[in-house]
């Protein structure tokens, strides 16, 4: 495809959010008729770079050429009747209204003051065939599964006269069967001239479907590659930010742990459509890090571990008896503790007190009958602040005032006051400054040596491979390989991400 060739151009793009410079003089171009992924990291800009596209946001600086006319989108109504339409995860469409009704929403023909259901349904009968679909279209939308969603989702797009197609994470809920049949749809629609852009985090899908790939990191443009001239290591270096020749060779010395009594083991343990099933040993003492990008499967794992997803395959062991967790608080019997990825959202309740925030994992195990006393609180709230030199004026103030490090450690002292065998820590110093991140750091290794297990995992490879005894890595929802302590290294877990036969 010759340089020329381009029908959508971002030059320049930049915008500011306070306390933030999401994207910094970024360039995007688009060619007709390809197939062009957006990746990197989180915080990369990848979305917000799609929110300027779309009309969710209006940028500070910069141009945006469609055809070679200069755009403004300041909605995403604006932005469909550009031609640029999007396809997203979670398919915005209604399970209660028809196929027919869902493709032709908001734009129906009417006919004599009445809408014309004949022509409703002939068209979107006619724009399901285009992609080789044939299904009943006065069905509920709710009757067909997830994939067939994606795919009426896509023909109600294309029949907009879509120029340009976004698909964000298209196949994050479909089997590899489902995920073929997406491809050749939109192999097709480029083939007819469709241009895509095709954001994901299975490096395998992107490689097999893309054409070319824009790389972004910390908001700015690092470059755009021709996939099948681009070894999937450098992708991966560039998204990351991490040169292999200026990698620092680290102590690789560990205490072996190998003899150490199993706590938990994992046995083919998954979950459709979230991790595929998986094998994991965690040693009483040891600290197992989790380690691959963004998407990888993680934090999916993690929550079959803690019983925030059901396990649908596989049998977890604690200390070899066998366990079925239906919810959190079934891991939390168990002496397991979860600080998590997202701690505004799923960790600190901002209103409550440090106080009120340390005791309610406590409070809640002792249920309503077994209250703990205002007195016994204030001592145990005290104690934690203490141990882990949290700064606040006092216990009684509101934990969302406080620094995000502090915030942080109020979650650990939460969970540390269940006295837990296992504490899983999510991104722990993600978002907080270098010396709350040194502090958390030493305190898990500090734990660890006390005798507790840790599942340690991080974006940041330094940190994982600093606090863990061993690393499973994982990509494309799949355990891939473990790493053992003396083997460890960013060159060597990179290189085992980026492997084509892992």
């Amino acid at each position: 495809m010759a340089n020329d060739d381009s029908i959508l151009k971002m030059s320049g793009i930049d915008i500011r959010f306070p306390g933030v410079h999401a994207l910094d003089n970024v360039d995007f171009t688009l060619r007709r008729g390809e197939i062009h992924s957006l990746m990197g990291e989180n915080g990369a800009g990848k979305s917000t770079l799609i929110k300027i596209l779309t009309g969710v946001y209006r940028k500070d600086g910069g141009t945006m050429t469609l055809n070679g006319e200069e755009i403004h989108p300041a909605s995403p109504l604006e932005a469909r009747q550009l031609g640029i339409n999007s396809v997203y995860q979670e398919v915005n469409l209604c399970d209660n209204l028809t196929v027919a009704e869902n493709i032709y929403a908001g734009r129906q023909k009417t006919r004599a003051g009445k809408i014309d259901w004949k022509y409703i349904k002939t068209g979107a009968e006619e724009a399901l065939r285009r992609l080789n679909i044939n299904i009943d279209v006065t069905r509920l939308l709710g009757s067909y599964s997830v994939a067939v969603k994606q795919m009426i989702a896509i023909a109600r797009a294309v029949n907009m006269n879509s120029i340009v197609l976004i698909l964000d994470e298209p196949t994050s809920s479909l089997d590899r069967p489902e995920v073929e049949q997406l491809f050749t749809t939109v192999r097709k629609l480029r083939d007819e001239g469709l241009s895509v852009i095709f954001i994901s985090h299975f490096l395998d899908q992107v490689y097999e479907l893309c054409d070319r790939v824009t790389v972004l990191r910390n908001g700015k443009r690092i470059g755009e590659y021709v996939l099948k001239d681009l070894p999937k290591l450098d992708l991966i270096s560039y998204m990351v930010g991490k040169d292999f020749s200026s990698l620092e060779k680290r102590d690789k010395s560990r205490r072996n742990k190998a003899e150490n009594e199993v706590l938990l083991e994992a046995k083919n343990l998954g979950k459709r459509h979230l991790v595929a099933p998986f094998n994991l040993v965690i040693r009483k003492g040891e600290t197992l890090g989790l380690a691959g990008l963004l998407g990888s499967g993680r934090t999916e794992a993690a929550n079959l571990l803690f019983g925030i997803d059901e396990a649908d395959s596989g049998e977890l062991l604690i200390e070899n008896r066998k366990h079925s967790f239906k919810r959190p608080g079934d891991a939390i019997k168990e002496l397991i503790a979860f600080c998590p990825e997202d701690r505004k959202k799923y960790g600190i309740i901002p209103e409550l007190s440090v106080r009120e925030n340390i005791i309610l994992v406590m409070q809640a195990k002792n249920g309503i009958a077994r209250f703990i006393s205002r007195q016994k609180q204030e001592e145990i709230a005290k104690r934690y602040i203490e141990m882990l030199n949290i700064v606040t004026p006092s216990a009684e103030i509101p934990v969302g005032n406080l620094s995000g490090g502090n915030q942080q450690k109020v979650i650990l002292a939460r969970w540390l006051v269940t006295k837990p065998e296992l504490l899983i820590l999510d991104e722990p110093t993600r978002g907080i400054d270098v010396h709350a991140k040194a502090e958390i750091m030493n305190l898990a290794m500090k734990l660890c040596d006390e005798g507790m297990s840790l599942v340690f995992i991080s974006s940041e490879l330094e940190e994982v491979i600093r606090c863990s005894d061993r690393i499973a890595v994982m990509r494309d929802r799949k355990k891939i390989a473990e790493v053992p302590g003396e083997d460890m290294s960013e060159e060597k877990i990179l290189k085992t991400i980026a492997s084509a036969e892992a």
